[in-house]
């Protein structure tokens, strides 16, 4: 890597430059500008760096679950993009310099400092040197492909998870050199507050800047040409529900100068194409704007891309790439589960006048499938770890369940008290139950229930109703039995808790290891253990012959250990790593011609 500037190419407003906008070129910057954090104390900062998202915390799988079911209620009521039909229409464009022009892609990118702030740090370099690739220049334009933010969509989370870390990596670019343009599409975290955070940092105003990028869009979506005939379209599904009335008029009038033979970048929010697998009406939306918008024009679609799985992977035929890009800071997803085959759109969608459908072969991906599975054994010492409120709920539910039990063996054992019937143990084990199938199939989850779901979850609940049972056995033969009341109750929550907190989070990571082996709970397989290495992003090269060049640029291991900058120049990033931080490709460069 160096500090050397490359030259980059200015965006331009097909509506004429604005008498009052200074230019993308930034002058010298004031002295007031010079000041640059000496610590990594957030008020030094400005933002806070947060931990990777626990994402098996009690309150957050509750306020999930709770957001996917308002979303689903109520989204159609909270759906601001009707309103953005009155906002400005702009058609952007951008235009290459010596005929090149370069263009990050990155997604999923608001998750814990250290990931996040590893691929923006990378991504800020004006050259970045790829083994494999050679050195490869900062684009002139960073696209973010949805979830800027984690868990859920709110200033505070957007200045500290997303803002924050890309400001520090790319304050300002050097005196005298463009600012690169930064796009943004929302994924269904920036959609749990209705867009309204969304559109505050990345539509606001003309010119609005986050560090030393620039933002032109004033919607969710946008259309923005390219060199040499090439296109970028983005749209924003709704929870991939629908596209709306206003988005549609803007991009039928962003295809009025398509013709034939152009080419068409498609940006969306989720890789439909891979999710109609198990949920054939997933890529209608896709399908419905590719048949209505683009082909009446001519123009072709060699590549879409998207965000929300966080891996990357591509499938292809000999007119399309179909490629998924979500490493930008998320918690790993797994790829040794992705089908080897699609059908796009798929055999039995219900969407009338669907395309043709055809076949895509699963061409690259990364992490390989044999670190993917390598990985998902890693639960058992990392769901704990990262989920210690999710171990303490389990030892609290296990403490609750064995305590019912012990009541009834108990009972057994007094001939003048005997009963078969409990009220506390048919309701906790009513609850463990219910729980366990819930679980097996949250509520954020996408595609339909089937029977694996049903028998894996009570399987997986009558395993924690048996480890209860042999835990009263157990509890049973102890002296806290004999204790004066309340004190064996304040014994089992001090003592019996935390142990089987940490025995039923093993049961659990057994029954989620089994449970991915058939598709069944495989995000939370991967989510439960938050593994922030082997993240990824496109970097892409429109050339003057008018082909384009795919560098999947993979960063195996990210960097824990950063340190404050402040004698570096006011343009250098405010943290630099204290361990090695490299990218090689995930796989070989991809063209298009």
């Amino acid at each position: 890597m160096t500090d050397e500037p490359s030259t980059t190419a200015p965006a331009v407003d097909p509506a004429g430059p604005d008498p009052a906008d200074p230019g993308p070129v930034d002058p010298d910057p004031p002295a007031a500008d010079h000041h640059r954090p000496r610590s990594l104390d957030p008020r030094e900062l400005g933002f806070t760096p947060r931990p990777p998202v626990p994402w098996l915390a009690p309150m957050l799988l509750l306020s999930t679950g709770l957001r996917t079911l308002l979303a689903m209620l109520f989204g159609a009521y909270l759906d601001k993009r009707e309103l953005q039909g009155a906002l400005p229409d702009d058609v952007h464009r951008h235009d290459a310099v010596d005929g090149e022009l370069w263009i990050d892609y990155v997604a999923d990118l608001g998750d814990g400092f250290p990931a996040t702030y590893s691929l923006a740090y990378l991504l800020a370099q004006p050259e970045l040197d790829v083994d494999g690739a050679g050195r490869l220049r900062r684009g002139d334009l960073l696209v973010m492909g949805g979830d800027q933010v984690y868990p859920a969509a709110s200033g505070e989370a957007y200045e500290d998870r997303s803002k924050g870390p890309y400001q520090a990596a790319f304050p300002r670019p050097p005196a005298g050199q463009p600012r690169p343009t930064l796009y943004a599409i929302p994924g269904n975290h920036d959609w749990y507050d209705g867009l309204t955070a969304f559109l505050r940092l990345f539509a606001r105003r003309r010119d609005a800047t986050i560090g030393g990028w620039r933002t032109e869009q004033k919607r969710s979506y946008f259309a923005t040409r390219l060199p040499n005939d090439w296109w970028l379209f983005a749209i924003d599904e709704q929870f991939g529900a629908y596209l709306d009335d206003p988005q549609l008029i803007y991009f039928e009038k962003a295809a009025e100068q398509l013709k034939p033979g152009d080419r068409v970048i498609l940006a969306v929010p989720e890789p439909t194409w891979v999710k109609a697998v198990g949920d054939p009406q997933a890529y209608d939306a896709v399908d419905y704007f590719l048949r209505t918008v683009i082909k009446p024009t001519g123009a072709r679609v060699p590549l879409m891309i998207s965000g929300d799985q966080h891996h990357y992977a591509r499938y292809a035929n000999p007119d399309r790439q179909l490629i998924t890009c979500g490493g930008g800071g998320a918690y790993l997803s797994a790829t040794h589960k992705l089908p080897e085959r699609i059908t796009v759109p798929p055999v039995d969608t219900l969407a009338r006048n669907a395309s043709p459908h055809r076949d895509y072969e699963l061409a690259g991906r990364y992490p390989d499938a044999a670190r993917s599975r390598r990985y998902s054994w890693g639960i058992f010492h990392r769901l704990p770890r990262r989920n210690p409120g999710f171990a303490t709920l389990l030892g609290t539910l296990q403490t609750l369940l064995m305590l019912a039990v012990a009541g009834v063996i108990v009972s057994w054992a007094d001939p003048d008290n005997q009963r078969l019937f409990s009220i506390p143990l048919v309701a906790m084990v009513v609850l463990t139950l219910a729980a366990s199938v819930v679980f097996a199939k949250p509520p954020s989850a996408s595609g339909a229930r089937h029977s694996r779901h049903w028998l894996l979850g009570l399987g997986h609940g009558v395993a924690h109703i048996a480890l209860a049972w042999v835990g009263a056995l157990i509890w049973l033969e102890l002296p806290f039995v004999d204790w004066p009341w309340p004190l064996p109750v304040v014994a089992a929550a001090v003592v019996y808790g935390p142990v089987a907190g940490l025995v039923a989070s093993q049961l659990t990571a057994g029954y989620l290891v089994l449970a991915g082996a058939f598709d069944v709970n495989l995000n939370e397989l991967f989510a439960g253990q938050g593994i922030e290495d082997s993240k990824c992003f496109i970097r892409m090269r429109f050339a003057a012959d008018g082909s384009l060049t795919l560098y999947p640029v993979a960063v195996d291991r990210v960097c824990q250990r950063w340190r404050a900058a402040p004698q570096a120049p006011v343009h250098a990033p405010w943290i630099v790593p204290e361990q090695p931080l490299a990218a090689r490709l995930a796989e070989e460069p991809i063209t298009i011609r």
